[in-house]
């Protein structure tokens, strides 16, 4: 993975911000975000943005999208009370599945930082979801409406595989 790459990355590289607030029991002990806490707003991006953009309701959709691999790569901290921003885009878009990548930044989505070190993205993750049925738990093509809304966000310079 190009780690020194998306350490530059700013709010610019992702089609998609997401304001996410931070709660006191996000922190740690050492006074950071706990870093499941960043899986957390990965899935709650993900998902609120499929239901609003894809029309995707996970109760009641006959395919599923299932996390079959994240990850998650820490530039520096953030924390409770700052306001977070996610940005989202699609790495990889296949017949089945797709790749996500995801920013954390301090701050709303439509700030300036105020801090010239939040100015690049304080945490990159990734993030796979394989589409299955939802009955056999077999590989299935992704819904139309969710490709579609997923075609928007396909990063600069990819192809669909």
């Amino acid at each position: 993975m190009a780690s020194d790459a998306r350490r530059s990355w700013t709010r610019r590289d992702f089609p998609v911000l997401l304001a996410m607030p931070t709660r006191w029991a996000d922190n740690d002990m050492f006074g950071h975000l706990n870093n499941a806490v960043y899986y957390e707003l990965f899935d709650t991006a993900i998902n609120g943005w499929l239901a609003g953009a894809g029309g995707v309701d996970a109760a009641t959709t006959p395919e599923l999208g299932v996390v079959a691999e994240s990850g998650c790569i820490f530039y520096r901290e953030v924390g409770f009370p700052q306001p977070l921003t996610v940005g989202m885009r699609v790495e990889r878009l296949g017949r089945s599945s797709v790749t996500y990548a995801l920013g954390v930044f301090g701050g709303g989505p439509d700030d300036g930082p105020s801090d010239p070190a939040e100015a690049t993205v304080a945490a990159v993750g990734h993030w796979v979801h394989v589409y299955v049925d939802r009955t056999t738990r077999r590989a299935t093509p992704m819904p139309d409406a969710v490709r579609v809304a997923l075609q928007g966000m396909l990063a600069v310079n990819e192809q669909e595989g």
